[in-house]
């Protein structure tokens, strides 16, 4: 698999951000599946007139999103199509879905500046008395996966509440903008609300499971997400090696 001859970028925005997106449509239209390999870096850059600088970087970072494989003399490959969202790892939902072979969408439901809610007060102390919160929900070819409730913090990530959204999640923006030091999370299955039982479509009696992350630069926390799957066709995955 290494016909580029239909690979166009627009020339606008980071040129890096541009050759993912443009491999992003490759695999998400399944013109490229799990498994073909791709053009090699010196093909990119002789087709797409970029430094190998910018292309490495472009396959580099869709590597650790877990959507490309780098094999040490055979050259880089589709990643295998995952059915589950992994779990140590911090990952665009976008990037995931297109590694998979689908087409991820999403709705902006609310994106606001609000007074730090009661039960984030401990998590922001000393932080400031104000928050952004964002509420959007991704879909997977069309049906809801993922409803995504997020609370920011403005003094480390001014810009979030100014961003639209329309061609970037909020995962892909702060992953992008700010370095993060470490995260925490947990898991749970839970009783959905109405909103949630509405917004992701799911069966009477079916929960959602519930991903709590919260990242941080140092002491300081970056960002506090809830997001909430539907509990019959979604599943966490992840895998460690043990200390020697």
């Amino acid at each position: 698999m290494n016909n580029i001859n239909e690979l166009v970028i627009d020339r606008s925005g980071p040129l890096y951000q541009q050759i993912k997106d443009l491999i992003l449509r490759k695999i998400g239209s399944g013109e490229w599946r799990a498994g073909d390999r791709i053009p090699t870096e010196h093909a990119l850059v002789a087709e797409l007139k970029a430094s190998r600088m910018t292309i490495n970087r472009a396959l580099r970072e869709l590597t650790q999103e877990g959507i490309l494989a780098r094999r040490q003399g055979s050259g880089t490959f589709v990643a295998p199509s995952k059915l589950e969202s992994g779990l140590l790892e911090i990952r665009n939902i976008a990037a995931q879905i297109a590694g998979r072979g689908g087409v991820h969408s999403a709705e902006l439901l609310r994106l606001e500046e609000i007074a730090v809610p009661t039960a984030l007060k401990e998590l922001m102390a000393g932080q400031g008395s104000r928050i952004f919160h964002c509420l959007m929900l991704h879909f997977e070819n069309g049906v809801p996966v993922e409803l995504e409730d997020r609370y920011v913090n403005p003094a480390l990530v001014p810009g979030f509440i100014r961003q639209e959204f329309r061609a970037e999640t909020p995962s892909g923006f702060l992953i992008r903008t700010m370095p993060y030091s470490h995260a925490d999370h947990r898991i749970s299955a839970d009783i959905p609300t109405a909103e949630q039982k509405r917004l992701l479509r799911l069966k009477e009696g079916e929960p959602v499971l519930t991903l709590e992350r919260h990242t941080w630069a140092g002491d300081e926390m970056i960002t506090t997400v809830r997001l909430y799957h539907p509990g019959s066709r979604f599943a966490f995955g992840g895998a460690f090696t043990a200390d020697r």
